[in-house]
């Protein structure tokens, strides 16, 4: 069974149109859910969390309706993009109410609260009240709220914003164990690196729909209108580029100032012949990279965003 099955699921507000037409199965693991402000993601987000209900389609989560049936919420963690919370509670407190609120019984509330905010490195300010907390501490609580009643599918909604550097990698890793744990993850971000750290199965979400799904890498691969780049900083770049420059799938050579950058068709077969070219030439390379590589030229190259 998938954890999500959308089909030709759409979610509007009178004229305005939230997401379109979504399709789409989720397995299991990390998933980032990945589009700029405004894409649709928080959408899709309170629809597979049961707070809303698809306008047209269907949506379910574990074989049911979120919406319309409770065991099922039970077995969802969420941690909204906004929090709008209770300040004069302590975190301990916070999480304990949320615990219950979420079908943990009373008996086994906080030690489920204490759980949850250790997992989440707030041990020590656990008897501290909420309003002193820094942008990062109230990340963690809620955060600690959503996984306090240990759910099996969590649904969080840009919880990296406003975390500082050494805060965001500690969390993140916080979050991979927490898949490691088996549980399965919807992450939503638009800092592309943010995903990037956490996973490389994407959702790409544009103007309410998906543009695309799957793995970051085979999606490249799929997006044949932009020729892959390659670039490659060396001591003879002109030996290396007469090598390449009669092949059928090199569709440019660029000279750079440290070497050349080389537009392929064909990735994996160009890689393979700039192996041979240095091994016959004797060529020494400095640095071999790839821009496109990478979450953010995928995400560019979906949305139309990608200019050159």
């Amino acid at each position: 069974m998938s954890v999500v099955a959308a089909d030709r699921c759409s979610k509007w507000y009178g004229h305005v149109l939230g997401v379109s037409d979504v399709t789409w199965n989720l397995q299991g693991g990390i998933v980032g859910l990945l589009g700029p402000n405004g894409a649709g993601k928080s959408t899709l987000i309170k629809m597979m969390a049961g707070l809303l209900r698809p306008s047209r389609g269907t949506l379910s989560v574990f074989g049911a309706s979120p919406f319309a049936d409770v065991g099922v919420r039970r077995r969802i963690g969420y941690a909204p993009e906004h929090e709008s919370t209770w300040d004069e509670l302590t975190a301990r407190e916070l999480v304990t109410v949320m615990a219950r609120l979420a079908g943990v019984p009373a008996d086994r509330a906080p030690t489920a609260a204490e759980r949850a905010i250790a997992e989440m490195g707030m041990t020590d300010a656990i008897d501290r009240r909420v309003k002193g907390f820094s942008k990062g501490m109230r990340q963690r609580t809620k955060l600690a709220t959503a996984i306090a009643h240990d759910p099996d599918f969590l649904l969080l909604d840009e919880p990296l914003t406003g975390v500082d550097p050494v805060a965001r990698v500690d969390i993140v890793d916080r979050i991979k164990k927490l898949a490691e744990a088996g549980k399965t993850i919807v992450i939503s971000s638009h800092v592309l690196y943010e995903i990037e750290a956490l996973t490389s199965e994407i959702v790409v979400i544009y103007r309410g729909q998906v543009l695309a799904e799957g793995n970051v890498y085979e999606i490249r691969k799929l997006i044949d209108r932009h020729p892959h780049r390659i670039r490659v900083e060396c001591d003879q770049p002109r030996a290396l580029a007469s090598v390449l420059a009669a092949e059928d799938h090199v569709a440019r050579i660029i000279f750079e100032r440290a070497g050349v950058l080389i537009e392929t068709r064909d990735p994996d077969r160009c890689y393979d012949q700039l192996a041979a070219a240095v091994l016959d030439k004797g060529i020494t390379v400095s640095s071999l990279s790839s821009p496109d590589n990478n979450l953010g030229a995928v995400f560019e190259y979906l949305t139309g965003d990608g200019r050159r």
